[in-house]
C-alpha cells in the first residue's frame, strides 16, 4: 500500500487531491418537509430541503429513523452534499445527499453547523 493509501472500513483509499475537494459542494439547508418512505429497503424517511434561494429546494431520502422523528427534524438545519447527480431510488429521485456519522449499528447521527446559518452557506 503508498503512503497515500489508508484502509477504512477494510476497503483501501487514497488521499484526495485540494482541487478534488473543492468540486464536493456541502451546503447547509434547512428540513421543511419529512415524509415516510416505506417502500426503501431499509428505514427511511423522504426530506424536503431547503438550500436558499441559489439552490432551491431538494428532495432526499435518509436512512435516520433510529435516531430521529419527523417532528424532530422538520425545521432542522443539516449538512448536504448539493453536486452529486440524482439517484433513483425506486420511484423516488434523491437529489442530494445528507450527511452523517455512521455508528457500529447503522444509526446515522447528523451533521449540522452548532447555530442558525443562512441555508446554502457552503462548507469548505
Amino acid at each position: 500500500m503508498s503512503e497515500q493509501q489508508q484502509t477504512i472500513n477494510n476497503k483501501p483509499q487514497t488521499d484526495l487531491s485540494w482541487n478534488e475537494f473543492e468540486r464536493v459542494e456541502m451546503r447547509v439547508g434547512t428540513i421543511l418537509e419529512v415524509n415516510d418512505f416505506p417502500e426503501a429497503r431499509k428505514p427511511a424517511f423522504q426530506l424536503t430541503v431547503d438550500f436558499g434561494a441559489e439552490i432551491g429546494t431538494r428532495k432526499t431520502s435518509a436512512q435516520i429513523t433510529k435516531r430521529y422523528t419527523k417532528e424532530v427534524l422538520t425545521g432542522r438545519q443539516i449538512v448536504a452534499v448539493v453536486n452529486f447527480p440524482r439517484k433513483q431510488i425506486g420511484k423516488f429521485m434523491s437529489e442530494c445527499l445528507v450527511l452523517g456519522a455512521v455508528g457500529s449499528e447503522g444509526d446515522v447521527i447528523l451533521l449540522a453547523p452548532d447555530f442558525k446559518v443562512e441555508n446554502g452557506l457552503r462548507i469548505g
